[in-house]
């Protein structure tokens, strides 16, 4: 097998709950809580729903799993799908540069739900996941050539599975080429007008990687170079990389590294509402004749340079619009999941005229401030008047880290409209303590809100 394949099945198959350090179990527990509450609060989102449909009438199989706050056995590929369009449907969810790694939590939490797992064991796989995901991100700049981020989930994905399912180097080896091989996917699902499949193409990824770490594990071979033989990864689209070593070998654990969102957008946008708003509180809107908004490349190129996002139509193309997230937060303050993106919010003529004012500028001094996320705004009244507004690592970003009474208003906020405050309080009390629950599904259970 070629080296990536074996550097990342030797981690994954190898990784324990001894082998984490406390920052790292912290941080882990932090982002499931966030995973779960993102989740809740999407729990009747129509992807999932279209899950469920497809689903309708299965049985689980050999490798079974369940279903996030229905309860219900599927095979596990379709609970893990639909569990992830949950998480992921608001864009609310953890975020690594080059793409989200909660977006493979799904099969993981459904197949463990289905099984007899401690939370240890459990947050040992969830690990797996989120350092393989960071260390492929920055090695490979899928998503900085015009990939997809699907392709980082479903190996990600797959090599959680094999971990949860204590599988070998070699039987995981299988998984991890299955994966690679299979899943690289065009990046179109973010540009232009967006439509629901931006938040569901990593639920599809997340699934396939469950398919081929299950297909490994019924003696299924899978290529043992699909990044550094011919035609694999490295000759069709990157070039050689090497990946950081992992946490076993010396390396950082990057857990931690994992942004947490604030507010439900982009994750560029967060600095965006921010200033929007400070702003607010010097200046209306019938007060400004221009906006300038100094970025980085990347937000201009993700948020502010397309046509669509000066006139969004759809929810999807709203929440990765730098005019809409600015002057909405302008209007109507803090956004929300809830009253921000609705219809007719999102399509609002009255909200045009604003949005027109706003020009995005790439700013080379903030490109090479990065990874610090620094945006600047200045705003000029009718008067001629400047206001000037610069936001640095907002709320969530490494440097700046929400903290665990920040995770809890956020989980609150999505879960307590659909499970009652006084149950959202006791879950919340129960999954901080994730690492000492004898059987995580049971855990999980907690947050079911319908029989079925």
């Amino acid at each position: 097998m070629d080296n990536i394949t074996k550097k990342i099945a030797g981690y994954a198959s190898s990784l324990s709950f001894n082998n984490l350090d406390e920052p790292t179990r912290h941080a882990a527990t932090q982002r499931l809580i966030d995973a779960l509450g993102c989740g809740l609060g999407a729990y009747d989102c129509e992807p999932a729903q279209i899950g469920r449909r497809l689903s309708a009438g299965e049985t689980p199989g050999k490798y079974a799993g369940r279903v996030l706050f229905y309860g219900n056995r599927l095979p596990a590929e379709s609970a893990g799908f639909i569990n992830t369009a949950m998480i992921r449907n608001f864009d609310f969810n953890d975020r690594y540069p080059g793409g989200h790694p909660s977006d493979a939590l799904g099969p993981l939490i459904g197949l463990a739900s289905a099984m007899q797992v401690d939370g240890q064991r459990f947050l040992a796989a969830m690990s797996v996941v989120y350092e393989i995901f960071a260390r492929l991100a920055d090695a490979a700049q899928l998503s900085r050539r015009g990939w997809d981020q699907g392709f980082g989930i479903s190996i990600s994905a797959a090599a959680g599975v094999c971990n949860l399912l204590g599988l070998s180097l070699e039987t995981t080896a299988n998984a991890i080429g299955i994966a690679a091989s299979s899943s690289v996917p065009l990046r179109v699902t973010r540009s232009g007008e967006l439509t629901s499949w931006k938040s569901v193409a990593t639920a599809y990824a997340a699934r396939n990687g469950l398919f081929a770490a299950c297909l490994a594990a019924e003696g299924q071979e899978g290529p043992g170079h699909a990044f550094e033989g011919r035609a694999g990864l490295f000759e069709n689209i990157t070039g050689p990389f090497t990946l950081a070593d992992f946490p076993t070998e010396g390396g950082p654990s990057l857990t931690p590294r994992v942004q947490l969102k604030y507010w439900p957008v982009e994750t560029n946008g967060q600095p965006v509402i921010w200033a929007a708003l400070d702003l607010r509180k010097s200046l209306a809107a019938a007060d400004i004749k221009s906006i300038e908004v100094f970025a980085n490349k990347f937000t201009w190129f993700e948020i502010g340079s397309e046509p669509e996002k000066w006139d969004p139509q759809t929810r999807e193309t709203a929440d990765h619009s730098l005019p809409y997230i600015f002057a909405r937060a302008f209007v109507d303050g803090p956004i929300t999941t809830r009253s921000s993106f609705t219809d007719d919010k999102v399509r609002d003529p009255a909200l045009r005229p604003l949005m027109s004012k706003l020009k995005v500028t790439v700013d080379d001094a903030l490109e090479a401030m990065l990874p610090r996320m620094v945006l600047r705004v200045t705003a000029t009244a009718t008067d001629g008047r400047e206001h000037k507004v610069e936001i640095v690592d907002p709320l969530g970003h490494p440097d700046n880290p929400m903290q665990d009474n920040d995770i809890e208003e956020k989980f609150s906020a999505m879960a307590a409209p659909v499970m009652g405050a006084d149950r959202c309080r006791r879950s919340l009390d129960a999954l901080w303590k994730a690492r000492d629950a004898d059987n995580i599904g049971a855990l999980f259970a907690m947050l079911d809100l319908k029989p079925h």
